[in-house]
């Protein structure tokens, strides 16, 4: 019986243990991704002190981000199907050695679809912002609110409820502000907008990241980013 005891109680430990760990031991297939970043990190060496973005593959899709903000050192780091807490635990290769002016987030999408609640995406921010600033302290923060689309819009009511919990959170912060493009992403009935889309319909088209670049312009700007005249 006491045997029987130990062993539930080992088992016991050791789910608590992954479960107060899960932040901070994300998928090892996530290595290839960051150690890529690391590579080219060596070769073209980005300048510090410009906008991070950072985030999941809404980000990582973001192949026009230098184009899109002319004049403004921008730096993409998004890779596919990260959660929030991917990022948090590959700050200190992926944040802290750009020493960024202003980081800019899109994640929380994946995390939504694998579960998580509100509640726990909100946490998850929250440390992302914590872990962020421990290398650059006070670094300001502006987090994307999750997108409505087409293909996961079953979770929109979380999702929404995520949003709205970041959003209220970063009210009460110093250096974190809250971006909400899910107003334009929505049709006359509350529906995301089919032209926005990629076949997928959770990828975006251009349309959709024009969408991204208006809102974020003026906010870039706020804190001295301001962009190029176009030529």
């Amino acid at each position: 019986m006491k045997r029987l005891t130990g062993l539930a109680f080992l088992l016991i430990s050791l789910v608590v243990s992954a479960i107060t760990h899960a932040d901070s031991a994300p998928p090892s297939h996530w290595q290839p991704d960051i150690a890529a970043f690391e590579a080219s990190d060596r070769i073209h060496p980005p300048a510090k002190h410009g906008v991070l973005f950072i985030g999941s593959s809404s980000i990582q899709f973001w192949k026009s981000l230098a184009q899109d903000f002319p004049g403004i050192p921008v730096i993409n780091r998004g890779f596919g199907g990260s959660a929030l807490p991917d990022s948090t635990y590959y700050a200190d290769r992926i944040v802290w050695p750009y020493q960024p002016k202003l980081i800019v987030m899109y994640a929380g999408d994946n995390d939504i679809n694998d579960g998580a609640t509100a509640e726990q995406v909100l946490a998850s921010f929250q440390k992302f912002v914590a872990r962020a600033r421990e290398g650059v302290p006070g670094v300001p923060i502006v987090y994307v609110s999750i997108k409505p689309s087409i293909a996961r819009f079953n979770l929109w009511p979380s999702m929404k409820a995520a949003n709205d919990k970041i959003r209220d959170w970063a009210a009460t912060q110093q250096g974190v502000r809250f971006v909400d493009i899910a107003p334009v992403m929505l049709n006359a009935q509350g529906k995301p907008r089919a032209e926005l889309f990629r076949p997928d319909g959770l990828h975006m088209l251009p349309a959709g990241y024009a969408l991204w670049i208006a809102a974020l312009k003026p906010v870039l700007a706020d804190y001295g980013f301001v962009t190029r005249p176009a030529q």
